[in-house]
């Protein structure tokens, strides 16, 4: 897969899955521009990363203003983006009747109406036969206790993508969601470590994922190898939301 001189956009590409995405497309010669809302994070994952083709911008997804401050940016730069990842999320574990009305505002701010936006602003900076990627969860089809409010922000990332493969079809462009299951990223640091395992017992492969691994997937759909895939819903998750 060669993405030489291909213009790529990842929102929340600090760190985690959207960093190892960045580091995949810059070394089969893509040219990325990451997003995150802490400066000093993205600092360090330029430092990581080394490369005079990677760009990095300060934005909250969150806030319209900063989406807006994206899509100026990428028009600055005078070149389409043939890859757009929609990355930027946030994961929070409460009980259905537990779930505050803030909690519930923070999880569709950033992992619903943040996406939602992004990719508005972004449509008419898409070159033909563009890319996108939007990363969902596994927890959208699953039913796991304590993931109500979030899960509900993934089904909805799933219904936004299988509506842009429709409303973009006619530029070429392809729309597709890869889902992961629990992947060892810094956002998934402060799950203990009981519940790591036994989350992983119940992976077909016994074991939880990693950030390349699910890098490797968001890539391959990019990737002229899948020019024909479009509106699908890609699970990487050691196989723990096979349908039986």
């Amino acid at each position: 897969m060669n993405f030489t001189n291909k213009n790529v956009v990842i929102t929340g590409g600090s760190a985690g899955i959207g960093l190892a995405t960045a580091k995949t497309f810059i070394e089969k010669g893509a040219n990325v521009l990451i997003t995150g809302r802490n400066t000093d994070t993205l600092q360090t994952a330029s430092v990581s990363i080394n490369s005079p083709k990677l760009k990095t911008l300060s934005s909250d997804t969150s806030k319209l203003t900063d989406i807006t401050l994206l899509a100026e940016t990428v028009a600055a730069n005078g070149n389409k983006v043939d890859v757009l990842v929609l990355n930027a999320g946030i994961a929070k574990q409460y009980l259905i009747e537990d779930t505050t009305e803030e909690v519930f505002d923070d999880l569709y701010n950033i992992n619903v109406k943040g996406l939602f936006f992004t990719l508005q602003k972004l449509i008419p900076h898409l070159s033909e036969g563009a890319s996108i990627v939007l990363i969902s969860s596994g927890v959208s089809v699953s039913g796991y206790a304590q993931m109500g409010a979030y899960a509900a922000t993934k089904s909805a990332v799933d219904a936004i993508a299988r509506t842009a493969a429709t409303e973009l079809a006619d530029r070429k462009i392809r729309v597709n969601v890869v889902a992961p299951g629990l992947t060892d990223t810094p956002m998934n640091q402060q799950t203990p470590a009981d519940i790591k395992n036994a989350i992983a017992a119940a992976v077909p492969l016994k074991r939880i994922g990693q950030a390349e691994e699910i890098a490797n997937a968001v890539v391959f759909l990019s990737s002229n190898e899948a020019s024909y895939i479009s509106g699908s819903y890609l699970a990487v998750d050691g196989g723990v939301t096979i349908r039986r």
